[in-house]
């Protein structure tokens, strides 16, 4: 099976910052991945550059065999940690947004998505509570048919229900020939829907694998072992 992203002697450098060291890196199709590591692990240094938003120092970066650049972009839907939504847009011209932007945009399932939570589509988006706001934009970026779900921080400063419901969405509406890559450090709130997990810290990959084969080597919760590793 072709790996759907592949980090090859990634670098990046800020002056004399090393944000990344040399990280190789394989990922399958098929699978939610855990990326976690503490503030200023260089988590989204590594989010950005698979994006395309930052060029590496050295090393290459492949999504679905294809060099970073216009063609991956349309393999990625990526919800970033801070939003680049427009406050003053109402939620249904950010769904007719979306599907005019993206061809691979499912609007009937966005539609579904915000009815099942009672959404007012004619609400603007900063009219919505935090959590709403967390919710649509999850919505908007789930219900493209991507290769590459890329999400930052999708569960940070949400009350615990709005969590479940954004966990739940992420688990139900991602396709056997994608993946999800969620980048936090909320450790306990995403262990049970990983696969894998990929430890980042200082730079470089501190631990990488299979989260059941990892609970049994060590005999301990993915939560624990990351406190231990990063003395948190």
């Amino acid at each position: 099976m072709e790996n759907l992203l592949e980090l090859n002697g990634v670098s990046k450098h800020y002056g004399n910052k090393e944000a990344l060291k040399g990280i190789d890196l394989k990922i399958a199709p098929g699978k939610v991945i855990g990326l976690l590591g503490p503030n200023g692990s260089g988590k989204s240094t590594m989010i950005k550059l698979i994006n395309g938003l930052l060029q590496p120092t050295q090393g290459e970066i492949l999504v679905a065999g294809k060099r970073v650049g216009l063609e991956t972009k349309q393999l990625i839907s990526y919800l970033p940690e801070r939003t680049y939504l427009n406050d003053w847009m109402k939620v249904k011209d950010l769904v007719a947004f979306f599907a005019d932007f993206y061809e691979d945009f499912d609007k009937e399932k966005a539609q579904e998505m915000l009815q099942t939570l009672n959404i007012d589509t004619d609400s603007k988006l900063k009219t919505l509570s935090k959590g709403n706001k967390e919710k649509v934009q999850l919505i908007l970026v789930m219900s493209r048919k991507a290769k590459l779900y890329i999400l930052d921080e999708p569960i940070g400063g949400v009350d615990p229900a709005a969590r479940d419901y954004i966990l739940n969405t992420i688990i139900k509406n991602y396709s056997p020939e994608s993946t999800v890559l969620i980048a936090t450090h909320l450790i306990q709130e995403v262990e049970n829907i990983c696969d894998d997990i990929i430890f980042l810290g200082y730079g470089q990959i501190q631990l990488q694998g299979n989260v059941d084969d990892i609970r049994q080597e060590k005999g301990q919760s993915i939560d624990s072992l990351f406190r231990e590793v990063f003395k948190c």
